[in-house]
């Protein structure tokens, strides 16, 4: 089984693959956090490394590159990230979550450690920034969920009511 797991940021992507993981016992690729690896390491905050990425193709296509390459290769695992929808071609369930940008930004903002503000600006230039390098390196529109088999609001459910909804399609799809 293969389930990707895209959404804006504070949507709770990260939190969802982890739930469905654990409860599956599948393995978790995330591009978030290959992002936020590679700008930890060069000493960058994630908007100047998303300037960055903007600038360098190379940076983003090597992490949806390596991406889908391990997810199409593999068995038993959900891939997070904003794109994966859209890149793991054989997927077996493609799930977007959505929540409004007032619940996402309080998210970020306590997981973060950042007031509200600065958490809603560093949020909107880095949602921009990610959408003009998907129209730009790959034709995708972000905002385009047609590919996207579930779309769930984390809003409205929290990780356990979001899972039960994933465990009802997963159950679903074994053949």
């Amino acid at each position: 089984m293969r389930i990707t797991i895209s959404g804006p940021p504070g949507s709770g992507t990260t939190s969802l693959a982890r739930y469905l993981a654990g409860k599956h016992g599948y393995r978790v690729i995330s591009a978030g956090e290959m992002f936020r690896a590679l700008a930890q390491e060069r000493g960058m905050s994630l908007a100047a490394f998303g300037a960055l990425a903007e600038s360098d193709p190379s940076v983003d296509k090597l992490i949806d590159a390596r991406q889908k390459e391990t997810a199409e290769a593999a068995d038993d695992i959900v891939v997070e990230g904003r794109l994966s929808g859209w890149m793991v071609s054989n997927a077996d369930i493609r799930i977007w979550l959505t929540a409004s940008p007032e619940c996402r930004i309080g998210r970020i903002s306590s997981r973060d450690g950042e007031e509200e503000e600065a958490a809603r600006l560093h949020t909107e230039e880095r949602q921009a920034c990610e959408r003009t390098r998907y129209l730009t390196y790959y034709g995708i529109d972000i905002e385009d969920l047609s590919v996207y088999d579930l779309v769930l609001s984390s809003e409205r459910w929290n990780v356990e009511g979001l899972g039960a909804i994933a465990d009802a399609a997963i159950a679903a799809s074994i053949r």
